[in-house]
């Protein structure tokens, strides 16, 4: 049956609301029809971690990577933009990818109200950390709490959209309340058909946010997180050509930082790296056929930072990358590029950091109950957009999705990073796992667990550590 608003009366409408919503506003432009996705959708930018290619493999689908053109884009399927069969019916669950896959029965009913849908949801869990400080000397475990309540809110429109997210993360632990954090974020992104063949997308984040103790970014010595507050916008046009579609855009990130504590108790001022960052984009795709395209895609940047006085982290530069993606029905599907990046700060003491870089990104579906991803990739980057440490880093990740039962994923992924510092002599090996189970009860409940390691090993010694991270979350949502 098709969900589109023409063809049903509006007590079918009402009744399957939930399933329109997630086809004709998600499944639309994505082939994820998930909150991680969703997340990715709407611009989510997530704090510094430890390394600096992040470990995620999560998939960005079109048009959302005409605003992250640097991530892997679907081939067209050459008639239909949203994810439907040939014969114009959507997708089976089993077809899409493993996770974030939502069954009949388990997706969230929704308040409908008009043209609007509203899902809230409540997450609260626990974790326990065995090294808080990240540190290779003192290594203090805690446990903490969590707390995340969250309200999504877009449109079933049949053309153009709106989709929203309120959300906020408190987390408590138990001994080190230094360590004590709220982020906070609304994040939205719209999309307006001007033809058929032609569309605007938009999205934007206002976010308080903390970078964690151990970060790439966080200030040396520091025990607390290092709160900020960011602004972001991004402005797109992406038009399709038959065959060749392209976009251009332009992005701008305003941030704020504020102080963390150091260990002896002194106050760290993070205000130089306050700022702003603007940048433009474009990208083109070309497909030969349904099973291999080609890419190009390019951004420049300006970065205007406060700094400190006689020390200027201002800065401009570039990337591009060029390659192809390929394709074989649902069994494989992958990205293959290589380009350069360069960033010229104006402090001469800092110089130009500069590099060739590479990208391969590939998922293996040898059944409908398992995906294999596997992620290779090289660039000269920063640890953070505001900071002036260059990096070259190459890192190798691989994970597995399964579906156990039809509500029941298992997901396991391990990753491996080199690290090289300009400017110091340093170099940093990164070995990262991840592995988690969830548990979708009913479309109301869902309880998860996970496991995270991660060890850096530094010729610098002080930035040495490993740490074990255990943590369980229940879900309620509507």
């Amino acid at each position: 049956m098709k969900c589109s608003p023409a063809l049903m009366d509006e007590k079918a409408i009402a009744m399957r609301s939930s399933v329109c919503a997630s086809l004709l506003v998600l499944r639309r432009f994505t082939r994820v029809a998930s909150w991680p996705a969703t997340a990715i959708l709407l611009g989510v930018t997530s704090p510094a971690g430890a390394q600096a290619i992040q470990n995620t493999m999560d998939p960005l689908g079109s048009p959302w990577n005409a605003q992250r053109i640097f991530e892997p884009s679907a081939l067209p399927e050459l008639e239909h933009r949203d994810t439907r069969d040939s014969n114009g019916e959507p997708v089976a669950p089993e077809d899409t990818p493993v996770k974030g896959r939502q069954h009949p029965g388990y997706e969230p009913v929704g308040i409908r109200s008009g043209s609007w849908m509203f899902n809230p949801s409540l997450m609260t869990g626990a974790l326990y950390d065995s090294n808080v400080f990240a540190s290779n000397t003192q290594k203090n475990a805690d446990i903490a709490a969590t707390i995340e309540p969250s309200l999504r809110a877009h449109t079933l429109w049949e053309r153009h959209g709106i989709d929203l997210k309120l959300n906020s993360q408190t987390t408590v632990y138990n001994q080190y309340s230094s360590l004590d954090q709220t982020n906070a974020s609304l994040k939205g992104a719209g999309w307006f058909d001007v033809a058929h063949d032609m569309v605007v997308l938009g999205s934007f984040q206002i976010a308080h946010l903390n970078e964690g103790v151990g970060s790439l970014s966080s200030p040396t010595n520091a025990i607390t997180p290092t709160p900020y507050n960011l602004y972001s916008g991004d402005l797109t046009l992406r038009k399709e050509w038959g065959r060749l579609t392209t976009s251009v855009g332009a992005r701008v990130d305003s941030y704020e930082f504020g102080t963390a504590r150091a260990q002896d108790g002194s106050i760290i001022d993070q205000s130089a790296r306050d700022g702003q960052i603007y940048a433009v984009h474009g990208r083109i795709d070309y497909a030969f056929s349904p099973s291999l395209g080609w890419f190009a895609g390019a951004e420049g940047n300006q970065r205007d930072l406060r700094g400190i006085p006689g020390s200027s982290i201002d800065s401009n530069g570039y990337r591009v990358l060029s390659g192809f993606t390929v394709g074989l029905g649902r069994l494989v599907k992958g990205e293959f590029g290589g380009g350069y990046v360069e960033q010229r700060f104006d402090n001469p003491l800092i110089g130009t950091v500069s590099g060739p870089s590479y990208r391969a990104k590939l998922t293996w579906s040898p059944t409908r109950m398992l995906d294999i991803h596997v992620k290779a990739e090289q660039l000269v980057t920063q640890t953070s957009d505001t900071s002036s440490t260059g990096v070259l880093a190459n890192a190798v990740q691989v994970g597995a999705d399964y579906e156990l039962l039809r509500n029941v994923v298992l997901s396991a992924s391990a990753g491996y990073e080199r690290d090289s510092f300009f400017g110091q002599d340093r170099r940093d090996n990164v070995t990262t796992t991840n592995a988690s189970v969830k548990y979708l009860m009913n479309r109301f409940s869902a309880i998860s667990a996970y496991h995270r390691y991660t060890s850096r090993e530094s010729s610098t010694p002080l930035f040495s550590y490993d740490k074990h991270q255990v943590g369980i979350n229940v879900t309620a949502q509507f």
